[in-house]
């Protein structure tokens, strides 16, 4: 195993003198929580582990705590019940959140509740006061020791959704002699941040249909965190210029290179921190095929940098040959590309990859941005792990932390009226994608690269994104060491403004990447199909923008109109004028 050089140590050093690592989260709750804390049988509260609940959520009357309801969903999975045929209903739940008014909430049930208990059930019970006084059966001794109790001041929609946010630890709970801290995202709109959300919204509204009308992009959405609470978090046009279907905040996009970030890099930081990988340790030394090709002796290093000299684009799906790829499904043609588009099976194995092995390498060192380099890191993590990638990152990261749309082929697993359609293909799939990742490499790979294949909403961005501004820790539970994430983010190259996998502001003000205002502590990554997440440590700002500019065609307006960076200015003006 090779070590790292006494240059590359003092580089390292000079870096966090010099204060381009990463400050630790810094959680600024600005709104004021009446939520009260009356007891927390086994102290569960916050939630943690999300992997780890299956949540119900049962109320008394349908349809009248929808607040609440919508809130709990930011943060994870749950189902929904009244309590009819409670038993049955949430028999396989393992946490039960009960939300009710004091009248609604009738002596016959609380058997029921104590049933749950009895058997290993957390329950958790928000009560939302109609008078000053509760005086109601639940405030009995026989029920105390069996539940988790909030009570509201009132039930009020802003209530409601307080009392969803302390559950979670999207809001810290202050009043009474319980309390906790923030461990999540809170979604308060910049209430009493001190910013001017109004004048701010108004200036993104105008960049964003600006983008619109000009054919820039149909639809587009833009998400903005201060200090882990949400200040913008909207969305704008429509899944196509037919206007049939508006863009929501919810929608799932093809993330394309951002997928390098939040999709390989964080198994490779989990990897490299457990020792599993080194990264002064060469392709060659982690997969046998490399060991006889011109790859046997870079780094791991290298090629996270994009300085180990790789090709950096094959265009794999011009050298298709008759037959390969058939409109049906057959026995020899099981790699579905897109709609009726099916590729022969195991092309990626037998063809892509030995192509990749052989592909040429110009001297290490210098920096060439490849996609290649994440296909490399792709096939070492699934070595080393024995696991699919996909598989690997939703059990270790992506479940626990609740991003609930985060992951790849899309279409196994939501409608496809969630996903947000890009390219319409005329010289590969002949069809329109939707929920089948745009770069045609990845499509070919079967949908999961290292370097594109992700999918997800700008929520479930925001979430990855305040974990690493948290330096590897979110809702109460550590997922990486503080030194891996500030290692990973931090400028580790002498010849570009590289992090390992990561992008980072260009030191060169005069190119204004990613924005005009962002300063050194800045990382994070663009993608093709017209999307960027940038994280500021410094600033403890999260700036999400996901939008299908490539449909129905691949332009360069969003580039030219400089969309992604203006917002991102608005933002910074916003904080600025507030310090």
């Amino acid at each position: 195993m090779k070590t790292r050089t006494p240059l590359f140590l003092l580089f390292t050093l000079f870096s966090i003198v010099a204060g381009t690592l990463h400050l630790s989260a810094q959680y600024k709750q600005t709104t004021v929580n009446r939520t009260t804390l009356v007891r927390d049988q086994g102290n569960i509260l916050p939630l943690q582990r999300l992997d780890r609940l299956k949540i119900a959520v049962v109320t008394p009357v349908k349809g009248t705590y929808t607040p609440f309801i919508e809130q709990l969903q930011k943060y994870a999975e749950v189902r929904v019940f009244d309590f009819n045929k409670y038993a049955e209903n949430t028999k396989y739940f393992n946490t039960i959140i009960v939300a009710g008014i004091e009248k609604d909430l009738r002596s016959d049930l609380i058997s029921l509740l104590q049933q749950s208990a009895v058997n290993g059930k957390q329950v958790i019970l928000c009560q939302f006061r109609e008078s000053k006084s509760l005086g109601n059966p639940w405030n009995t001794p026989t029920y105390q020791s069996a539940f988790t109790e909030l009570v509201s001041p009132d039930f009020a929609p802003i209530s409601q959704r307080n009392a969803a946010m302390s559950i979670f630890g999207g809001l810290a709970l202050t009043e009474g002699n319980l309390k906790t801290e923030q461990t999540r995202i809170q979604y308060t709109a910049g209430e009493n941040s001190g910013l001017d959300i109004s004048t701010m919204t108004r200036k993104i509204d105008a960049i964003a249909n600006e983008a619109i009308s000009n054919r820039a992009t149909p639809g587009l959405v833009v998400m903005a965190l201060k200090s882990g609470q949400v200040i913008f978090e909207k969305a704008y046009g429509s899944h196509t210029y037919e206007n049939k279907q508006a863009t929501t905040i919810d929608d799932i996009f093809d993330l394309a290179s951002i997928s390098k970030i939040a999709g390989t890099t964080p198994v490779v930081m989990t990897l490299q921190e457990q020792g599993i990988i080194s990264l002064d340790s060469t392709i060659g030394h982690y997969l046998g095929q490399a060991k006889t090709t011109n790859k046997a002796d870079i780094t791991t290093r290298s090629v996270l940098l994009h300085e180990a000299g790789f090709t950096p684009f094959i265009p794999f799906y011009r050298n298709l040959k008759s037959g390969d790829l058939l409109s049906y499904e057959d026995t020899e043609h099981q790699v579905k590309v897109a709609d009726n588009a099916f590729l022969k099976n195991n092309y990626y194995r037998d063809v892509m990859w030995p192509e990749m092995l052989s592909s040429a390498v110009k001297p290490v060192g210098n920096y060439v941005y490849s996609d290649i380099s994440m296909y490399v890191m792709k096939e070492i993590a699934e070595h080393e792990t024995s696991t699919r990638m996909e598989e690997f990152v939703q059990q270790f990261l992506y479940k626990p932390i609740g991003m609930k749309t985060a992951g790849y082929n899309p279409r196994t697993r939501f409608d496809k009226s969630r996903i947000v359609p890009t390219q319409n293909d005329t010289s590969f799939r002949k069809v329109l994608l939707q929920g089948y990742v745009h770069d045609e490499g990845a499509a070919m790979a079967g949908g999961v690269a290292g370097h594109a294949g992700l999918f997800a909403t700008a929520n479930d961005l925001a979430i990855y994104a305040q974990l690493l501004l948290n330096r590897g820790e979110y809702g109460g539970v550590r997922y990486f060491k503080p030194e891996t994430v500030d290692l990973f983010t931090s400028n580790q190259s002498q010849s570009s403004r590289r992090g390992l996998g990561f992008d980072r502001a260009d030191p060169d003000l005069k190119k204004a990447y990613p924005s005009k205002l962002a300063n050194s502590s800045v990382y994070g990554h663009t993608g093709y199909t017209g999307t960027c997440i940038w994280i500021d440590p410094k600033d403890q700002l999260v700036y999400i923008f996901l939008s299908n500019r490539v449909h129905p065609q691949v332009t360069g307006k969003l580039y030219e109109l400089n969309i992604r960076s203006r917002i991102q200015d608005v933002i910074y003006e916003t904080i600025n004028e507030a310090k």
